[in-house]
């Protein structure tokens, strides 16, 4: 430490280029940290069943896939099943095709079961009573200023009605609150009648997307999943169980690799870094060989000096880079809660401040090492001669 003086000197030599390298720096880390915590988002979800009192049971080909409404009974009598419910994916759109609605289609037992909303009994019997009934979140209802007794036109791109017109006329019964400990998002949802849904649409009828499974203890979680895709091995519906998380994982996945393409930006990302920056320290090395040998001259050594240039290299990604993943730890949140829960980023914890330290000390080594060798290589004479 006792030569950081002269490292930070010699980085705000040229005050101007530092500044705009420190930006480029702090953009790559900003984009580094926000893109990781999508990766985590869309790819995250245990497959570990144990301690979960809920299981989703889709097809095992896709979710996509419909399942059998006959299997709901079979399931429900498997021992230690507490309750069955089912939903489709409606995906409706609200006039316009920016006001995308995470809607889907349930029955009653799937909002009786659902601990993540609440929901008062006369809004239920509403919504049982009211066959094109829709319940709202009430983060929702607020945007597109909804209340009770609305009628509310969604389109679905996926499920035309009978008629082929892709329009759906909806009532709100309801406009219920999330739970406290709920997901993000879930007072962003919109439910309607899956009776009405299967009855109207013009292609999948008596089929359910996915079932979901509230179970009377969660240690027997393992078991009953094992039980559950018995009942329709080696038929044309097999299903796979797992846990809440993971089915949310795996229904992201459908748009594509999630992981695959934030990892491709971010190589992208970090390759021209390391160029811009690599630029940047050997140009700076370049203008300051006179001064180098002037240390050299002065009793520096060989190493001292590969140090130096190291120590400036590394110092100027950890500036930018620190002050990146800083702000997209501050981004991150504001993010979640700005977009309702429709964008769910985890918060930017330990283990991605040190990807990305490693990162800013890896790449600032990598930069800085032909620059800190060719000072290190450096003859005193020919430096003062300008040769």
């Amino acid at each position: 430490m006792k030569y950081f003086h002269l490292v930070w000197a010699a980085l705000f030599r040229r005050k101007t280029r530092t500044f705009f390298t420190i930006a480029s720096v702090l953009a790559a880390f900003l984009l580094f940290g926000l893109l990781n915590a999508v990766r985590v988002a869309f790819t995250s979800g245990s497959d570990s069943l144990a301690g979960n009192e809920r299981l989703v049971v889709a097809s095992r080909f896709s979710i996509m896939t419909g399942l059998p409404l006959s299997l709901k009974t079979r399931i429900a009598a498997i021992p230690g099943v507490k309750s069955v419910g089912h939903e489709n994916w409606f995906g409706g759109i609200y006039q316009d095709p920016k006001n995308f609605v995470f809607s889907f289609a349930v029955d009653d037992d799937y909002l009786a079961g659902n601990t993540n909303i609440v929901l008062s009994p006369e809004q239920h019997k509403a919504f049982t009573d009211t066959r094109d009934g829709a319940l709202v979140g009430s983060a929702l209802a607020a945007r597109y200023h909804w209340n009770v007794g609305d009628k509310v036109p969604l389109q679905s791109q996926i499920f035309p009605r009978k008629d082929g017109d892709k329009t759906w006329p909806f009532t709100i019964v309801g406009i219920f609150q999330a739970a406290k400990d709920a997901p993000d998002g879930t007072n962003e949802m919109f439910f309607l009648h899956w009776e009405y849904f299967d009855e109207a649409n013009m292609y999948s009828q008596h089929e359910v997307g996915w079932y979901v499974v509230q179970l009377s203890d969660p240690n027997q979680a393992d078991a009953i999943a094992q039980q559950i895709d018995a009942l329709s091995a080696n038929s044309a519906h097999e299903t796979k169980t797992q846990t809440a998380n993971a089915f949310n994982a795996s229904f992201a996945k459908q748009i594509g690799n999630i992981g695959l393409i934030v990892e491709a930006i971010m190589a992208a990302v970090f390759f021209t870094l390391i160029l811009l920056t690599g630029n940047t320290m050997a140009q700076a090395v370049r203008e300051r060989i006179p001064e180098l040998a002037v240390l050299k001259t002065i009793g520096f050594t060989n190493r001292s000096v590969l140090g130096l240039v190291l120590a400036e290299s590394i110092l100027l990604l950890l500036i930018g880079g620190v002050i990146g993943m800083a702000i997209a730890s501050a981004l991150a949140p504001a993010l979640t809660k700005g977009s309702g829960g429709m964008v769910r980023l985890p918060p930017i914890g330990a283990e991605n401040w040190i990807q990305g330290i490693v990162l800013m000390i890896v790449i600032g080594a990598l930069v800085g090492a032909l620059p800190a060798l060719r000072g290190m290589r450096l003859k005193i004479v020919d430096a003062l001669a300008g040769r």
